[in-house]
C-alpha cells in the first residue's frame, strides 16, 4: 500500500485556548490573493489535473448534465479535489473545524486545489472573497440527492399523484442543512440552471444535475430560504438559452413580473368540521346552489384576506351553498378572467399569498359555505417565460403543431397523451383539493378536450385510431382525473362545462355506454342547453312567447341523461349579450318581473342552480372585470333601490326555501322526482309541474310567463293533499311585484282536471312563479 503524504500542520486542528480571550477589532484587510500553481508549493496543496476543455466548456456553458461530478470535493489519489465555480470571486478557500486551505483560481470563476486529505472534510463550506466582502456558504455540491429514487419512479411513470411535493422549489432540511430543492423536468434541455435574487441571477453558479433517464434536474441550495426569487435557465438543443418560470411554483409574482417565489406555507386551517361532513350525502342528492364570483372584481381593490371578511358574510346571508370563483390559478391577462393560465399550482398574486388564498377558503367553509374552483387543463399561453416548447422542444403541448395550436384562443392545447403531461394535470386537481381544501373543480372547455374537429374544418384534423373524431387521450385524461380525485379527495365534486351531447359525462368510469366508452367520471354537467334554450324564450315579448313554448319544456326529454346544473354563468352577461334582467322584454318592471319569474322556474327546475354575481340584485349593465358589480344599486339614497333590493331578497328566499325543502333538490336525477302537472298550455304562457322528495312530499311549481293576471285557473294536483299554501310568489310587493296571490290556502276539489282526481284553484299572478306546499 502506498503510504499517505503527512497531513501538514496548517490542516492539523489548532489547539483549543483554556479561556476565550476579549475580541479586539479585527482591521481591514486587503482581499486575499488565492495561491496559483506557481506559488502553491510547500503549503501542501497541489494543482488539480486540469479540466478537459470539452468538460470546462460544458460547465461554463451550462450544459454539463452532472456538474456535481466536477464541482465539490471528490476522492482522488494522494487527497482530496476540491473544485467550486464562483464568477466574481476574488478567491476561494474551504473551511473546517481547524481547516482553511485555500483553492487555486484556474481561471473563468474556477477554483480548485488537491487538499492532502484522508477524508472529506466533513461539513466543509466555502469562504468566498468579492471585491469588498466574504461569506462563507456551504458547497451545493456536496449534497447528495434530495429527490429520492421512489419520487423518481413514479415520475417517470407518470403516477406521481403528489408531484408538487418532488418537484418545484422546496425549503427542507437537508442533510442538516437548511435550504431549498430545486427540481425540474426539462428532458429535452442540454442543461439547467438556477437563477434567482440568491445569485444575482447569474446562473454560471448553480448548474443543475440530470436524474438519470426521467428528465428531471435538481439542485439543493443551501441557505435559500422562502421568498427567494427564481427561475429556471435552461439551454435548448440548438444551443440557445431561454428562462422560464418554474411550472410547479406554487407562488409568483405580481403580474406583470413573472418569476416564480419560494414558498412554504404556514396556514393553520380551522376548518375541521366542515372537511369531516362535506361528503356526508352525494353532491346531486343534495341542496346545491351556487354564487359564481370572479374575485378580482367582486370589491374591485380588496385582497384575499379582505374578502374574507365581507364575501362569507354576503354569501352566506344569501343562502347559497356554494361559491364558485373563476380561476384563481396565475395568469399574465387579467382581461382572460383567469382562463389562459400559466403558473398552474399558484394562485394569483394579485390578491395575496397562497396563504391569504387558504384563508379565504377556511373562511367560507366556518360559514358553512363550499368552494368550487373553475379548472382549466384545455390550454395554456404562448408567453415565452412559462410552458410553451419549455424546453426548446414541444413538451407539455402536443408535438402535431396542429393539435398543439387551439383554434379559438391563440392558445396551445396539452399533450394528453404524454404521460408525465397528464401527470402534470392530474395532480394539478388533487393539489388544489388537497393543499387548499377546495370542494369541487369546475372543469372549462371539456368539449375542445374531447373532439379532434372542435373548431377546425375538414383537412385541419387527423381522425383517431378508429376513423372517429374524439381525442381518445383527453377521454383517458379526463377519466384518469376524475378516478384520482373522487378516490383521493372524499366530498370533491368535479363539474364539467360541456356543451355538446357526449354520452356519459357524469357516468362512472367503469360503466360502457353505448358509443363504447367508459363514463368521463364527473359529479356533474353544465346544462348549457337548458341555458340557450330558456335564455331564448325569456327574451321574446309575451305575444310571441307560445310559438317558443318549447324551449321550456325540451329540457326535460334528457334531464336525466345526466346529472346537471343550470348555470346562468358569467359568459352569459358579456360581450353584448346583456345581463340578465336586461334580456328581458318590456319597460322596466316588467323586465324586473321576468327576472323574479325566471329564477323562480330555475329553482324548481331539476337540477342545481348556478347564479353569476350581479344578477341578484338585477344588474342591469354588462358584467366587466373593470370594475365588477355596480353595488351603487343597493345603496339606500338611489331612487331605484327598492326595485334591486327585491330582486336579492327574492334570491334570499329562494334559497331559504330550496334549502329547507327536500323535494327541490332530493330526487335531481331520477324521474321519480318530476311529474308535469302541465306542460302544453303555450297559449297562455303557463308552465305547472311537481317535484317529490324520496318520502313523496310535493311541491308544485306554477309559471305565468304573461303579463296578464289569471284569476280563477284551475291546475290539477297530485291527490291525498286537501290544502295546498303559496310559499313563495315572485310577484309579492317585497320583492318589487303587484303583490297579487293567494294569500289564502287552496282548498283541493274533486274535480278532475290536468289527468288528476283533484285540482285547485289559483290565482296567476303577472309574470311571475308561484311555488305551492300542501299542508
Amino acid at each position: 500500500m502506498t503510504a499517505r503524504p503527512p497531513i501538514p500542520a496548517t490542516f492539523l486542528p489548532a489547539p483549543t485556548p483554556k479561556t476565550t480571550p476579549t475580541p479586539t477589532p479585527t482591521p481591514t484587510k486587503p482581499p486575499r490573493k488565492p495561491p496559483t500553481r506557481e506559488n502553491a508549493k510547500g503549503s501542501g496543496i497541489r494543482p488539480a489535473p486540469p479540466l478537459h476543455e470539452f468538460t470546462r466548456a460544458r460547465l461554463l456553458q451550462g450544459t454539463h448534465h452532472d456538474p456535481h461530478s466536477v464541482l465539490g470535493a471528490h476522492h482522488v489519489p494522494g487527497g482530496i479535489v476540491v473544485r467550486a465555480l464562483r464568477p466574481w470571486a476574488k478567491g476561494v478557500a474551504v473551511v473546517a473545524k481547524g481547516l482553511r486551505a485555500e483553492l487555486i483560481d484556474e481561471g473563468d470563476g474556477l477554483f480548485a486545489a488537491i487538499l492532502p486529505l484522508r477524508e472529506i472534510p466533513k461539513d466543509h463550506r466555502l469562504l468566498v472573497t468579492y471585491e469588498d466582502t466574504e461569506v462563507t456558504l456551504d458547497d451545493p455540491y456536496r449534497f447528495l440527492p434530495a429527490l429520492g429514487e421512489l419520487d423518481l419512479h413514479l415520475i417517470g411513470e407518470g403516477r406521481h399523484e403528489e408531484l408538487w411535493r418532488a418537484l418545484g422549489a422546496r425549503p427542507m432540511t437537508h442533510e442538516g442543512v437548511a435550504g431549498t430543492r430545486f427540481t425540474v423536468w426539462a428532458p429535452n434541455a442540454l442543461g439547467v440552471r438556477v437563477v434567482g435574487d440568491f445569485n444575482m441571477w447569474d446562473g454560471t453558479v448553480h448548474p443543475m444535475r440530470s436524474l438519470g433517464g426521467t428528465g428531471v434536474w435538481e439542485l439543493f441550495l443551501p441557505g435559500v430560504t422562502e421568498g427567494a426569487l427564481y427561475k429556471f435557465e435552461l439551454t435548448r438543443p440548438d444551443g440557445s438559452r431561454t428562462l422560464r418560470a418554474d411550472p410547479m411554483a406554487r407562488r409568483a409574482e405580481v403580474p406583470p413580473a413573472n418569476a416564480s417565489i419560494v414558498e412554504t406555507s404556514h396556514h393553520v386551517w380551522r376548518d375541521a368540521d366542515w372537511m369531516a361532513r362535506r361528503g356526508a350525502r352525494p353532491v346531486h342528492e343534495a341542496p346545491f346552489s351556487v354564487y359564481e364570483v370572479h374575485l378580482p372584481s367582486w370589491r374591485p381593490g380588496l385582497t384575499y384576506r379582505q374578502l374574507a371578511e365581507q364575501l362569507p358574510a354576503y354569501v352566506k346571508d344569501l343562502g347559497f351553498t356554494h361559491v364558485e370563483l373563476m380561476p384563481v390559478a396565475e395568469h399574465p391577462f387579467g382581461g382572460s378572467w383567469g382562463y389562459q393560465v400559466t403558473g398552474f399550482y399558484a394562485p394569483t398574486a394579485r390578491l395575496g399569498t397562497p396563504d391569504d388564498f387558504k384563508h379565504l377558503i377556511d373562511s367560507l367553509h366556518r360559514a358553512g359555505i363550499g368552494v368550487l374552483m373553475d379548472w382549466v387543463p384545455a390550454h395554456f399561453p404562448r408567453d415565452d417565460w412559462a410552458l410553451a416548447e419549455f424546453d426548446g422542444r414541444p413538451l407539455y403541448e402536443h408535438q402535431d403543431p396542429a393539435r398543439a395550436a387551439h383554434p379559438d384562443w391563440g392558445t396551445l392545447e396539452f399533450d394528453y397523451g404524454r404521460k408525465e403531461v397528464r401527470n402534470f394535470l392530474v395532480a394539478n386537481a388533487v393539489y388544489w383539493c388537497e393543499e387548499f381544501h377546495i370542494d369541487g373543480l369546475r372543469v372549462d372547455a371539456v368539449a375542445s378536450m374531447l373532439y379532434l374537429d372542435y373548431s377546425r374544418e375538414p383537412g385541419q384534423w387527423t381522425p383517431n385510431e378508429h376513423g372517429g373524431r374524439e381525442n381518445l387521450d383527453a377521454v383517458a385524461f379526463l377519466q384518469e382525473m376524475n378516478a384520482t380525485v373522487y378516490r383521493r379527495c372524499p366530498g370533491v365534486v368535479t363539474v364539467a362545462e360541456e356543451s355538446t351531447a357526449w354520452d356519459g359525462v357524469t357516468r362512472a368510469t367503469h360503466h360502457t355506454g353505448p358509443g363504447g366508452f367508459g363514463g368521463l367520471g364527473f359529479g356533474l354537467k353544465w346544462n348549457m342547453g337548458w341555458m340557450h334554450d330558456s335564455l331564448e324564450y325569456m327574451t321574446k315579448e309575451p305575444v310571441h312567447r307560445r310559438y317558443h313554448h318549447g324551449d321550456m319544456t325540451f329540457a326535460m326529454v334528457y334531464a336525466y341523461s345526466e346529472n346537471y346544473v343550470l348555470p346562468i354563468s358569467h359568459d352569459e352577461v358579456v360581450h353584448g349579450k346583456r345581463s340578465l334582467v336586461s334580456k328581458m322584454p318590456g319597460d322596466w318592471w316588467q323586465q324586473r318581473a321576468n327576472h323574479r319569474a325566471f329564477l323562480g322556474f330555475m329553482w324548481a327546475h331539476p337540477g342545481k342552480q348556478l347564479l353569476f354575481m350581479g344578477q341578484e340584485f338585477a344588474q342591469g349593465a354588462e358584467w366587466s372585470e373593470a370594475h365588477g358589480p355596480d353595488w351603487w344599486l343597493l345603496d339606500p339614497s338611489y331612487s331605484a333601490e327598492p326595485d334591486h333590493r327585491g330582486v336579492r331578497n327574492l334570491v334570499r328566499d329562494l334559497n331559504a326555501h330550496y334549502r329547507a325543502t327536500p323535494a327541490l333538490w332530493q330526487r335531481d336525477t331520477v324521474p321519480e322526482g318530476f311529474e308535469w302537472i302541465v306542460g302544453d298550455a303555450a297559449d297562455d304562457n303557463v308552465l305547472a309541474f311537481v317535484r317529490y322528495d324520496a318520502q313523496g312530499s310535493p311541491l308544485l311549481a306554477v309559471c305565468n310567463f304573461s303579463p296578464v293576471v289569471r284569476h280563477g285557473y284551475r291546475l290539477g294536483v297530485p291527490p291525498g293533499e286537501p290544502v295546498w299554501h303559496e310559499v313563495l310568489n315572485t310577484d309579492a310587493a317585497g320583492y318589487g311585484g303587484s303583490g297579487v296571490g293567494n294569500p289564502d290556502p287552496l282548498k283541493a276539489e274533486p274535480t278532475a282536471w290536468h289527468g288528476r282526481r283533484v285540482s285547485v284553484v289559483a290565482v296567476l299572478p303577472p309574470l311571475a312563479t308561484v311555488w305551492l306546499r300542501p299542508g
